[in-house]
C-alpha cells in the first residue's frame, strides 16, 4: 500500500535530494509517493500546512518555531501542533546585494526584501545587518527567495538573503555577496521537515519512510555527481551545465552541505532561538519543544 504525502516546499536547487529520491524510486521502495506543491511564500506555506491542506512542509525551522508560538504573519488554527521531524541544511544564506551595491555601508537607508516580516529568515538578515553596522534600512515583503531573486535583478530592492543557488545566479548576474550566513553566524538548523503531531500519530510509517527516502536520496548525490548535476539543470530556471556544478560543490560540502543523517542539530536550533528571542521580544529556550527525533530514529 502506498501513502500519498502532500509535501509544500519552496522552489530552488535545495529540493534535491527530493528529486533524487524521486528519480531513483527511493520514496516507492518506502511506501510513499510524494506530491510536491511550490510555495510563493512562508505564509502561504504555514497557513496550508496548519490547515491540513498539506502533511509536510520542507520549511524554515524558524517558521515552526514562530507559528507553533504564535508570532507567525499568516492566519492559523490556534493550537496548530507544528512540530519538525527532520532536518535537512544549515539554511545555504547569503546576503546578497542590489544593483550598484558593493559592500553593507551601501545599504544604509535603503529598502531590502524579505519573505515576511517575522518569518522567513528575516531575522538572520536583521542579525547580519547589526553586525555589519547597518541599522537604519527598511523591509519590503516580497514572498519566497525565487521572488526575492527576481525583484533583485528588476532592482526593486537594495538586498536580500537568498538561498543556493539563487544567490550563485544573482553573482553571475554581477550582483555582490556580502555575507555568507553561516560563516558569521556559526551552526544555524535551516530547512527541516515539519508536520502536525496530531497528523504523524497517525501516519508514523509514511514519515520514517520520507526520513528514508530522504537520507538515501542525499547519499545518492555523492555517489553520483553527475546525475546530480543534470537534476539541476532539468529542475532550476535558467541553471547550466557549470552552475550545477558550482551549485552542487555547495550542496554537498562536507562540512557545510545537506546533513547526511539528516539531523537536527542542537547547536543550530539554539541560534535559531537566540534569534527569534533577540527580533521576536519573548525569550524561547527549549528546542526539543518544537520536534520530535522518534521518526528521524
Amino acid at each position: 500500500m502506498t501513502t500519498d504525502l502532500r509535501v509544500i516546499v519552496f522552489p530552488g536547487g535545495f529540493n534535491l535530494p527530493i528529486w533524487a529520491a524521486e528519480r531513483q524510486g527511493l520514496f516507492d521502495e518506502q511506501g510513499v509517493r510524494v506530491v510536491l506543491t511550490p510555495t510563493p511564500s512562508s505564509t502561504f506555506q504555514m497557513q496550508g500546512l496548519a490547515e491540513g491542506r498539506f502533511d509536510v512542509a520542507m520549511t524554515a525551522f524558524d517558521n515552526v518555531v514562530a507559528y507553533q508560538e504564535g508570532q507567525g504573519e499568516a492566519e492559523i488554527p490556534p493550537n496548530p501542533d507544528l512540530f519538525a521531524f527532520m532536518g535537512s541544511d544549515q539554511g545555504f544564506l547569503s546576503v546578497i546585494g542590489g544593483k550598484g551595491v558593493k559592500s553593507f555601508a551601501d545599504l544604509k537607508g535603503r529598502k531590502l526584501s524579505v519573505d515576511a516580516m517575522t518569518t522567513g529568515y528575516a531575522f538572520v538578515l536583521r542579525e547580519l545587518l547589526e553586525r555589519n553596522g547597518v541599522s537604519d534600512v527598511s523591509f519590503d515583503r516580497a514572498g519566497g527567495a525565487l521572488s526575492r531573486f527576481q525583484e533583485l535583478l528588476k532592482g526593486t530592492h537594495a538586498g536580500t538573503v537568498l538561498v543556493t543557488p539563487f544567490d550563485l545566479l544573482a553573482m553571475q548576474q554581477g550582483h555582490i555577496r556580502l555575507a555568507v550566513a553561516h560563516e558569521q553566524l556559526g551552526a544555524y538548523q535551516g530547512v527541516v521537515a515539519a508536520a502536525r503531531r496530531s497528523w504523524a500519530a497517525q501516519n508514523g510509517a509514511a514519515l520514517a519512510g520520507f526520513v528514508r527516502a530522504y537520507r538515501a536520496g542525499v547519499e545518492f548525490l555523492h555517489a553520483n555527481r553527475e546525475i546530480a548535476e543534470a537534476l539541476l539543470v532539468a529542475n532550476v530556471r535558467a541553471m547550466t551545465p557549470a552552475l550545477a556544478k558550482q551549485t552542487l560543490a555547495v550542496l554537498l560540502d562536507e562540512r557545510s552541505g545537506f546533513f547526511r543523517d539528516a539531523r537536527l542539530d542542537p547547536a543550530g536550533m539554539e541560534t535559531v532561538l537566540a534569534l527569534r528571542s533577540k527580533f521576536g521580544k519573548v525569550k524561547l529556550y527549549d528546542p526539543q519543544k518544537y520536534l520530535d527525533t522518534n521518526y528521524l530514529r
